[in-house]
């Protein structure tokens, strides 16, 4: 996916909820801070997004644009609705959002995750294309160890589940410094 394709769902998608901020918690977030990310990061041909003021809409967006739509059939990617309980986040992640606001996305405004706050969701998801895409950014120094561990720690998190997320930081490193 690229960043214009990115705004392009955005702007869909406010259409469609009737608001005009559009929260992007999945991995395409990082096309926020990052529009020229690495093309391994920009992978996955959905994006995860809900109305940040009326994310009962989320629904909505499913039907018109997500997958298996016209929408989807006709440009390739989609929108997946989704609710904000959807990743595990570090306190005050709202304060850290990436906007993207232009003429692609029209009237709509892209609220996406600010990098770190992504790699903590999907370090605590744990699935293997999230591990993979948390290794990518510490390959491609798009993340720093130390902030990653400030923002595990602002993170609810069960004990064991923090370990864990401790330690796939210290692995993503690890691979970095060889």
């Amino acid at each position: 996916m690229t960043r214009s394709e990115l705004e392009h769902v955005i702007r869909a998608a406010g259409a469609i909820a009737d608001d005009r901020e559009i929260v992007v918690i999945g991995s395409q977030s990082v096309l926020g801070q990052f529009p020229d990310a690495p093309a391994v990061l920009r992978a996955s041909m959905e994006v995860d997004l809900y109305p940040r003021n009326r994310p009962e809409r989320a629904d909505l967006i499913d039907g018109a644009i997500g997958e298996g739509s016209q929408f989807h059939e006709h440009f390739g990617y989609y929108a997946q609705g989704v609710g904000e309980a959807t990743a595990t986040l570090p306190d005050g992640w709202r304060d850290r959002l990436v906007r993207i606001r232009n003429a692609n996305t029209g009237e709509s405004t892209g609220l996406c995750l600010e990098v770190h706050d992504l790699a903590i969701s999907k370090y605590a998801a744990g699935r293997e294309k999230d591990l993979a895409f948390t290794a990518a950014l510490a390959r491609y120094r798009m993340t720093v160890r130390k902030t990653l561990l400030e923002r595990e720690g602002w993170t609810r998190l069960e004990s064991a589940l923090r370990k864990l997320v401790e330690a796939r930081i210290a692995r993503d490193f690890a691979r970095q410094r060889r």
